[in-house]
C-alpha cells in the first residue's frame, strides 16, 4: 500500500469487514471480496471471552493460539484476494500472530499463490522478553486509582492471558513494507482501519482528527453484521433474513461513508449505524491508543440508499495508558435448572430449594445463587408455557463443592419434591469458568513490534504527546416537549437500544428517531429512572452520558456481570439481551409520541432517516 499525503481529491480507500467474531458467516470472506470493489479486507476475531479460549489452546499446544477458522476461510480467499489486489488485516493472529503468519505462508506455498506476510506483536505482557519493565501499576485513567496495586511483573496466580490493547501504527508500518496480509495478536477493534487508513493516506501520528474518524468508522465496521441491520431494535424496518457485511469509504480527512456491496440483504441507515456506534461504548470521549475519538462530534446523515455518511470527527492525543486485559481460570462452577409446572411455582420453589440448602449445608460453594423466571402463565394451551424455571448456580474454588456433591443432591430427589419435578438437563459434574480482568499499563512499556515481510523488525514508538482522560462537561439538554397527556407504554415503542458487555460492566445506548422523541427522552430516562426499570441495576453505579448529536443517551452499569462473561455472572452474561428489556418496560409516555409510533404500526416510529446533527 503507497502512503500518500492528504488531498482533497484523493479516491477513497475502501475498507470492508468479514468477521465480527470468532465463529462468524464462514463465507463472508468470499461474499467481500467477489461482491464489489474493495481496497482492504478486515476480520475481527477476538473478544474477551475468545482470548480465554485461545489461552487454553496454547495451554495444550504452543502452537495454537490463533483462529484456525481465518485459515480455513483463507484457502479460498487467499488467490482471491491477490487477483484483486485486495489487503487483508485481521487480528486473528490472538496469542500466536507469528504462528498464524508462518501459517498462512505456508497455505500460499500450497496453493501457489504468491503472497507476502507480515505480523504485529507485542502485546502478549506474559511473553515480553523482559517483564522486569513494568513498573508500579498505571492508573485507571477513567477513575485514576490504582486497580491492581502490584507490580506488573506479577500479574498473580491463575493468570492464562495478558495482552495489552494496541493501535493501529503496527499494522500501517507492514502496510508501507509492501504487506499484502497482515497479521496481529491483540489490537484495539478500530485499529484494523486505523492501520490500513494511515498507511493509504498518509497520516502522521498526530492527524487525530483524521485518526478519530477512522476509529469511528472502525467501531461501525468492527462487529460485521450489526452495522447492517443485525440484532436492530427495529429489525422489521428491513429483511434482515441474511444482511451482507459493511464496509467503509474513507476520504483523507477521515470522514467517512458506510455502505455494503449491492444486492446484499440487510440496510445501512442512520437507524443502524447509530446503533452499532453506540454498542460497547460509555462516554463522549472513547479512548484508543491511536487517538481519542469525540463521539459527541460525530454527525450521521444518510446519504442514499444504503450509504450513511460520517461528517468529520474532532479527535485528540490519546491516553498515555493502555489497556491491558487478563484472563484466568476464576474457579469451578455448576448449574442446575427445576423446571416448575401449574399450580403453586412459588411454594414448589420454596420446597425444593429448603431440600437443596440442606444438602449443600454439608458442604456449602462459596457462592450459591437462586433465582426463579416466571415463564409460566395461567391456563397455557402448552406445557411449557405452563412451566417456570428454576436456576441454581454454585461456584468454589473446589472444584469437588460444586460436582457431584450438589448434582447427586438434585438428582437424590427426583421422587421426594414437588409435583412435577424434573430438570432442563442432567446434572453435570461442574466446570471450570473464566474471568476477564481490565488493567492499564504505560505506553510507553510495551514493545510494540511490526515484523516486515521480509522478516526485519520494526519497533513502533508510543505517541509523543499524550492526555489524560476526562470527562468533558455535560451538554445542554434539548428543550423538553410541553407537558399534555400521557400514559404508561413501552419504551420500546418511541426509542431504539442496544447492550453490550465490557468486562463485568454493561453498557446500554438508547436513541431516539425523531427529535420531539429525543426531546421527551432526555428528560424522563434518567439513571434513577434507568434503576428503577432494571431492577437488577438498583444498587449499582449508573453512569449516564448524553450524545446529542446522535439523539441517543448511553448508561454503563457497573459490575452487572459480575467478573465477565466467561463467568456466567448471570442469565444473559453479555448483556445482549438487556437493550430489549429496558425497550420493553413501562413507563408514562406522551401519547403525541405514542400516536407518531402508531402511524409506523408494528415498526415503531415512521423512519426518520435524515441527517442527525
Amino acid at each position: 500500500m503507497t502512503p500518500a499525503r492528504t488531498t482533497a481529491h484523493h479516491a477513497p480507500l475502501r475498507i470492508g469487514n468479514a468477521s465480527g467474531f470468532y465463529g462468524d458467516r464462514f463465507d463472508a470472506v468470499r461474499e467481500m471480496l467477489t461482491g464489489g470493489p474493495l481496497d482492504v479486507l478486515t476480520g475481527d476475531y477476538l473478544a474477551e471471552l475468545t482470548m480465554l479460549i485461545l489461552g487454553r489452546d496454547r495451554a495444550k499446544d504452543p502452537r495454537l493460539g490463533y483462529a484456525k477458522t481465518f485459515l480455513r476461510q483463507l484457502e479460498d480467499g487467499l488467490g482471491l484476494a491477490v487477483d484483486r489486489g485486495v489487503k487483508i488485516v485481521t487480528n486473528a493472529g490472538g496469542l500466536n500472530p507469528a504462528g498464524l503468519a508462518d501459517a498462512i505462508r505456508d497455505l500460499a506455498d500450497r496453493v501457489g499463490v504468491p503472497v507476502r506476510v507480515a505480523h504485529v506483536e507485542g502485546d502478549d505482557l506474559l511473553r515480553d522478553p523482559d517483564p522486569g519493565r513494568y513498573p508500579d501499576p498505571a492508573r485507571d485513567p477513567h477513575t485514576g486509582r490504582d486497580p491492581h496495586p502490584r507490580p506488573y511483573r506479577d500479574w498473580g496466580p491463575g493468570v492464562l492471558t495478558a495482552n495489552a490493547y494496541l493501535g493501529g501504527a503496527g499494522i500501517a508500518a507492514c502496510l508501507r513494507a509492501g504487506a499484502d496480509v497482515v497479521v496481529t495478536g491483540r489490537v484495539t477493534d478500530a485499529a484494523l482501519v486505523t492501520g490500513p487508513a494511515a498507511a493509504h493516506f498518509g497520516w502522521a501520528a498526530d492527524d487525530w482528527d483524521a485518526l478519530a474518524g477512522a476509529v469511528v468508522a472502525g467501531h461501525v465496521l468492527e462487529c460485521g453484521t450489526q452495522a447492517t441491520g443485525g440484532n436492530y431494535a427495529f429489525f422489521t424496518d428491513h429483511d434482515v433474513r441474511r444482511p451482507g457485511f459493511p464496509l467503509a469509504e474513507l476520504h483523507p480527512d477521515g470522514s467517512s461513508v458506510i455502505t455494503k456491496h449491492p444486492d446484499t440483504g440487510g440496510a445501512v441507515t442512520v437507524g443502524t449505524v447509530t446503533a452499532q456506534l453506540l454498542y460497547e461504548t460509555s462516554g463522549a470521549r472513547y479512548a484508543g491508543p491511536d487517538v481519542t475519538a469525540r463521539l459527541d462530534s460525530v454527525r450521521l446523515t444518510q446519504d442514499g440508499p444504503d450509504r450513511v455518511r460520517i461528517g468529520r470527527v474532532r479527535g485528540e492525543a490519546p491516553p498515555p495508558t493502555l489497556k491491558a486485559g487478563l484472563t484466568r481460570i476464576g474457579g469451578w462452577r455448576n448449574e442446575i435448572v427445576f423446571v416448575l409446572t401449574g399450580l403453586g411455582i412459588e411454594a414448589k420453589a420454596a420446597l425444593v430449594r429448603d431440600q437443596m440448602e440442606s444438602a449443600l449445608a454439608k458442604r456449602r460453594p462459596a457462592e450459591v445463587r437462586w433465582t426463579l423466571a416466571r415463564t409460566d402463565r395461567a391456563d397455557a394451551p402448552a406445557e411449557e408455557e405452563a412451566s417456570a424455571l428454576l436456576r441454581l448456580v454454585v461456584r468454589d474454588s473446589d472444584p469437588e463443592a460444586v460436582g457431584r456433591a450438589v448434582s447427586s443432591a438434585a438428582v437424590e430427589l427426583g421422587l421426594a419434591s414437588y409435583p412435577g419435578f424434573h430438570l432442563t438437563a442432567p446434572p453435570g459434574k461442574g466446570a471450570p469458568y473464566g474471568v476477564f480482568e481490565a488493567t492499564y499499563v504505560d505506553a510507553a512499556a510495551v514493545s510494540h513490534t511490526a515484523v516486515l515481510p521480509d522478516g526485519s523488525r520494526v519497533s513502533v514508538p508510543p505517541p509523543q504527546a499524550t492526555r489524560e482522560l476526562a470527562g468533558p462537561e455535560q451538554p445542554p439538554l434539548p428543550e423538553p416537549l410541553p407537558s399534555g397527556p400521557a400514559r404508561r407504554a413501552p419504551l420500546g415503542l418511541v426509542a431504539g437500544a442496544r447492550s453490550g458487555d465490557k468486562g463485568g460492566s454493561a453498557n446500554v445506548g438508547v436513541w431516539a428517531r425523531s427529535d420531539d422523541a429525543w426531546r421527551w427522552l432526555a428528560h424522563a430516562l434518567t439513571a434513577d429512572t434507568f434503576r428503577e426499570l432494571i431492577p437488577e441495576a438498583m444498587d449499582l453505579p449508573v453512569t449516564r452520558h448524553v450524545l446529542p448529536n446522535l439523539r441517543a443517551l448511553n448508561f454503563v452499569v457497573e459490575g452487572l456481570l459480575g467478573e465477565g462473561v466467561a463467568a456466567q455472572h448471570r442469565f444473559d452474561p453479555q448483556a445482549k439481551g438487556l437493550a430489549e428489556w429496558l425497550r420493553g418496560r413501562h413507563l408514562p409516555i406522551p401519547e403525541a409520541l405514542l400516536a407518531a409510533a402508531g402511524e409506523g404500526g408494528s415498526r415503531g416510529l415512521p423512519l426518520d432517516e435524515g441527517t442527525i446533527s
